[in-house]
């Protein structure tokens, strides 16, 4: 337990702020830049000598539905996803706001802007203005550690799910974060209403109605909290709204203090009281957010006409895509940043590449001399390491869309006549959410091949157990897969020419034929 200035990851410092709040349980898939968070809890010793649950889920929607049955047992938990696993627990989390909570309920969403590991740059804030649920967003690691703390404490009071919303360079930056005493868990204290918990059409609409009722007086409650405030300036020819992180980048413009007047936002729904005074104070604003243009499109909303100039990145003022950095910053502002001291180059960049020795290079070198003999074909790729077989000198796949859509784009193209349509899917992103793909094309007797990639091991986040471990041919012959069309190959160059045989012959069957690819990550060889 950190009894002092510790430091933190911005993912730590949420992580230890959960253990200190008093949480029975963490609920997660691995995805980056949130691994972290539960990957601190599974190594935290006061976890261990606690009981606190601590295993990975198979995908967001069961994590957090896992989290919802621990909070309806009265205990608090946290579940922790990146933004786009956000979209695979929609489901729970909007309905989550509907039948409230018992225990505290915080869900973390850490967002990518600039996609440095992602496939988009969605803000994750707007899912809380969705659902009507607070959002907290921290602009710094002891920030993130009270936050978590608070957050807990608010979602019991207002028996509600609260989303907590970080980015890349918050998660994965490092401060000094001083930590409080630790709270004790709550109690067993199993929720006994049923108008509450069960949705049927009558009770959502009842508590949707009271949700909606409750609104106003959420935002002043989350008003009365201290993360966010006024900073009067002197020159009133501009405002400025920074929100979260985008705080500190404002701070290292004006090292010896902003000379505007400043509205620093880390909690949601916005308070139109705190944005009108500074409306009413100020000719402009500008507004700092990291992500999309979540509060300047509130903006026009909340002022009276004739509507105020407003500047970020709807008008060009900042860029529209990418995250927010202290240098766009400083250019909206008119300003410089002292550079400091060159850095050398201490190695040549490269693009990304698999490791040598993965498995998944055999892999690719059989599949790619099996299709030579089929130019018609088409290689429906997924999501983790193995979507680096898009680059040269594989160039072996001719999509990687979500998590899943491997099998079912394969399906629907097989459906549409590609022959052979090809399927290549990693065994944990299989159990994630590929399952039921491959169950539609079982019912449907779908022409397709799926080639399942096996590293025994979550590889694109660093390593995570994966719970595909075992586990493969009895969940494919579960499904309906023909046993004599599931074949398990050892992806080794030894191994090359019966591997291209056995895949050739599952290219020209008329059905649905599965693959499993299976040798260990290299990294994990490493490690043992």
């Amino acid at each position: 337990m950190a009894t002092k200035r510790t430091l933190f990851l911005g993912d730590e410092a949420l992580a230890q702020g959960a253990l200190d709040a008093g949480i029975s349980g963490v609920y997660a898939y691995p995805g980056t830049p949130s691994t972290e968070i539960m990957e601190y809890v599974q190594q935290a010793p006061e976890a261990a000598a606690r009981g606190v649950h601590r295993l990975w889920s198979a995908n967001e929607k069961t994590a957090l539905e896992e989290a919802l049955g621990m909070s309806y047992a009265g205990k608090r938990a946290l579940c922790c996803m990146k933004h786009v696993g956000l979209n695979v627990a929609a489901d729970a989390f909007m309905n989550a706001a509907v039948t409230g909570v018992n225990g505290g309920l915080v869900v973390v969403a850490a967002d990518d802007p600039s996609m440095h590991s992602s496939q988009n740059e969605q803000d994750s804030r707007f899912y809380g203005k969705f659902a009507a649920v607070p959002v907290f967003e921290p602009a710094s690691q002891q920030e993130a550690y009270d936050m978590m703390r608070q957050a807990f404490e608010f979602s019991e009071q207002l028996r509600l799910p609260v989303l907590l919303r970080i980015t890349t360079r918050l998660a994965h930056s490092r401060a000094d974060v001083t930590a409080s005493a630790p709270r004790s868990e709550n109690p067993l204290n199993v929720s006994t209403s049923t108008r509450q918990w069960v949705l049927l059409p009558g009770h959502a609409r009842h508590n949707w109605a009271s949700l909606m009722a409750r609104l106003p007086d959420i935002t002043r409650q989350a008003d009365a909290l201290p993360w966010n405030r006024f900073i009067p300036g002197p020159d009133r020819s501009l405002g400025i709204i920074a929100a979260g992180l985008a705080f500190n980048y404002l701070n290292e413009c004006f090292p010896d203090g902003c000379p505007h007047p400043v509205l620093k936002i880390s909690q949601y729904p916005l308070s139109p009281d705190r944005i009108g005074a500074l409306q009413a104070a100020c000719d402009a604003i500008l507004v700092l957010e990291d992500g999309a243009p979540f509060i300047e499109e509130q903006l026009t909303g909340l002022f009276p006409k004739p509507v105020m100039r407003i500047r970020g990145r709807l008008d060009g003022t900042l860029p529209r895509t990418g995250e927010l950095t202290p240098e766009n910053v400083a250019a909206a502002l008119g300003r410089s940043r002292p550079e400091g001291p060159a850095v050398p180059a201490l190695m040549t960049p490269r693009p990304p590449a698999l490791c040598r020795g993965c498995p998944h290079c055999d892999s690719y070198a059989f599949l790619k001399e099996a299709l030579a003999g089929f130019p018609a074909s088409r290689v429906f790729s997924d999501i983790g390491c193995y979507t680096l077989g898009a680059l040269p000198p594989y160039e072996a796949i001719h999509s990687c869309v979500d998590m899943g859509a491997s099998i079912t784009m394969a399906k629907g193209a097989a459906d549409a006549g590609v022959s052979p349509s090809v399927a290549v899917i990693g065994d944990s992103t299989f159990t994630h959410s590929g399952l039921t793909g491959l169950l539609d094309a079982v019912a449907e007797k779908t022409p397709m091949t799926l080639l399942i990639l096996d590293n025994e091991i979550t590889g694109m986040t660093g390593g995570q157990e994966s719970l595909a471990l075992g586990r493969l041919e009895a969940l494919c012959l579960g499904i309906g897969v023909d046993p004599t069309h599931l074949r398990v190959l050892l992806p080794l160059a030894r191994h090359h020419a019966e591997n291209v045989g056995i895949v050739r012959e599952e290219l020209e069957w008329p059905g649905v034929s599965v693959v499993i690819a299976r040798r260990a990550c290299i990294q994990i060889k490493k490690k043992g």
